[in-house]
């Protein structure tokens, strides 16, 4: 769910807002109003927490108390009036808002050394996190760029060219020392803030790739891409969530690590930080490995976890038994116990998810799995021309990846096809290899009957199948972590090569997905659905702007203005229970202008 602006009706001048939803339809995704935006300010708790924080002094626009104040009535010069020094206002408020709102200025300041600078380190950490939140890029890009056109030097008394590359690179080094100190703190803060419980935790995993060979880092390796680079070296990164989807913990893996291959120590990582309990782990299948259950039930630990798609093979006469239980409109579960009593599986079957695996895609005549099963066919075929052609005996090894490869590929039908690499003899000389295929009866049918289902296990027995569903859907929010912070926070490609520079933008990313969670969950709680994107660009047109005025005396007075907020936007903030200052300071003489 997310905003989107409502075109006014003919006739009016109002612009609306109002939450929307995707929906399927016949004639594909439609976007579906949930509700309407009223003009009455609805105040969340939220609100009261932030505003009981005000933003810091602007130290550099306030007038000193050494310098001449500016009268409160003055003569000035309508004609010879202008706007200069345009600054991003609007889309830095939010953030700026967010960071003390969790505290984070105060732990910065007591973790970080203060340093012999003219800037204290916490204060550029700032900047890096509040950068990451709202215009993610290089520390180049900030330092040149983002920071002189935001009026963050007014709101945190940083001058612009203060900022330098140099000077962002520095404070990774400091706050990495602090990892486990800013977890623990977040934590905190979200039991205050949202009353997080962590007795369910999300655990998913996830790849980020390189620009460049990143030789001097040992954990960029070559592995299975989830940003479609097999070309580039990544690093895996594994992030915990609550049920909520706020994140609690994180760690990096060789890019060549398999999912299941860092459960044990991400368990172990969270135990030694957070201490030990009887938590539930919610997993992807691609995490699951009897070893890796087996883990979770000699620590007492507890779990709802995906299985491989293969596992329904086992449940085939349950799919045809009729006792499912509708959890929700298209979604349909039921409970089948394991065979050692310790442990139950729950089915479930997804009419859109069926219609998804039957659909034609455009200039398709075959459904999916025949589509599939014609192109492993056509591979096979192409295979076995090339070997009977061969002049020279062949490498089975490779062959046998060469097989390997296209049923990944085509992993739908892959179970129809019964696969052989044999050697013959030809021209007297044997050890040539031939490959022959025959596919298997019956296989259709089933795979037929279990278009659409998926199968879960768990070793809570006495849960009901709705709560185990539920429960186990939750997992999205862990998957949704992951594209905010790829795609919205910038975190692929990464740039750096050094190990430890690496980690460093992975480490400001958390802090800021911390912020942007809050913001969506304060939004919810508005009504303004669960989508911070259209909120942040919509507060982005606001401006900062220095008015000019030139006085009788020969003088000029300066005034930082914030641009007055229309509508749209009122509402917006209304529904938040967020008041913007109409100025920044108080008005000034020119430093410029004649004495």
């Amino acid at each position: 769910m997310f905003l989107k602006r409502i075109k006014p009706k003919e006739g009016k001048k109002r612009t609306y807002w109002a939450p929307v939803k995707s929906v399927r339809t016949a004639r594909g995704p439609r976007h579906q109003v949930v509700s309407y935006l009223g003009e009455k300010s609805e105040w969340a708790n939220l609100a009261r927490i932030v505003n009981k924080r005000p933003l810091p002094r602007m130290p550099l626009f306030d007038t000193p108390e050494t310098t001449q104040p500016v009268p409160e009535t003055i003569e000035v010069g309508v004609r010879g009036a202008r706007v200069e020094r345009t600054r991003d206002f609007g889309n830095v408020y939010p953030a700026l808002t967010l960071w003390p709102a969790l505290e984070l200025d105060q732990l910065l300041e007591r973790i970080m050394p203060h340093g012999h600078g003219k800037i204290p380190w916490h204060i550029v950490a700032t900047i890096l996190s509040l950068a990451r939140f709202c215009e993610p890029s290089s520390e180049r890009h900030i330092a040149d760029t983002w920071y002189q056109r935001t009026s963050l030097d007014d709101l945190m008394g940083v001058p612009a060219d203060r900022v330098n590359p140099d000077r962002l690179y520095r404070p990774h080094d400091h706050l990495l020392k602090h990892r486990d100190d800013n977890e623990k703190h977040l934590e905190q803060r979200y039991t205050t803030l949202f009353d997080a419980q962590y007795d369910l935790l999300l655990d998913e995993v996830t790849s980020t790739y390189f620009e460049g060979e990143a030789k001097r880092n040992p954990q960029a390796q070559r592995g299975p891409s989830r940003d479609h680079r097999p070309d580039c070296k990544q690093v895996g990164i594994g992030l915990v969530v609550t049920r909520e989807g706020l994140p609690v913990a994180y760690e990096v893996f060789e890019g060549n690590r398999h999912d299941s291959k860092t459960l044990q120590e991400i368990i172990e990582t969270m135990e030694s930080k957070h201490g030990k309990a009887r938590r539930i782990w919610v997993l992807d299948r691609g995490m699951v490995s009897d070893e890796n259950l087996q883990f979770l039930r000699d620590r007492d630990g507890q779990y709802i976890v995906g299985t491989p798609q293969a596992t329904l093979r086992s449940y085939e006469q349950a799919l045809l038994e009729q006792e499912w239980t509708p959890v929700q409109e298209g979604i349909e579960v039921k409970l089948r116990p394991g065979p050692e009593g310790n442990e139950t599986f729950l089915l479930c079957r997804s009419a859109a998810r069926r219609e998804k695996e039957c659909r034609r895609p455009k200039r398709e005549t075959e459904p999916m799995h025949e589509r599939f099963e014609k192109r492993i066919e056509e591979g096979l075929q192409s295979l076995e021309r090339r070997l009977d052609k061969a002049k020279k005996k062949s490498n089975r090894s490779q062959v046998e990846r060469q097989i390997g490869r296209l049923l990944g590929r085509n992993s739908r039908a892959a179970g129809l096809f019964d696969i052989k690499v044999s050697e013959v003899e030809r021209d007297g000389a044997d050890g040539f290899l031939k490959v022959t295929w025959t596919k298997k009866d019956g296989w259709r049918e089933g795979a037929s009957l279990s278009e659409g289902c998926y199968l879960l296990r768990t070793n809570l027995v006495d849960w009901t199948a709705e709560d185990l569903w539920k429960t186990y859907i939750r997992l999205t929010q862990a998957e949704a972590a992951f594209r905010t912070q790829k795609s919205e926070l910038n975190l692929r490609p990464i740039r750096h090569q050094k190990e430890d520079r690496v980690q460093a933008p992975i480490l400001f990313s958390f802090p800021a997905y911390a912020m942007w969670k809050m913001l969506e969950l304060w939004m919810s709680r508005c009504g303004l659905g669960n989508g911070p994107r259209p909120l942040i660009e919509e507060l982005a047109r606001i401006k900062t702007n220095d008015v000019v005025l030139p006085t009788s005396n020969g003088r000029e007075v300066r005034i930082r203005c914030v641009t007055q907020t229309d509508a749209s936007q009122r509402t917006l903030l209304g529904r938040l229970g967020l008041k913007i200052p109409t100025r920044l300071g108080q008005p000034q003489w020119s430093p410029d202008s004649q004495r």
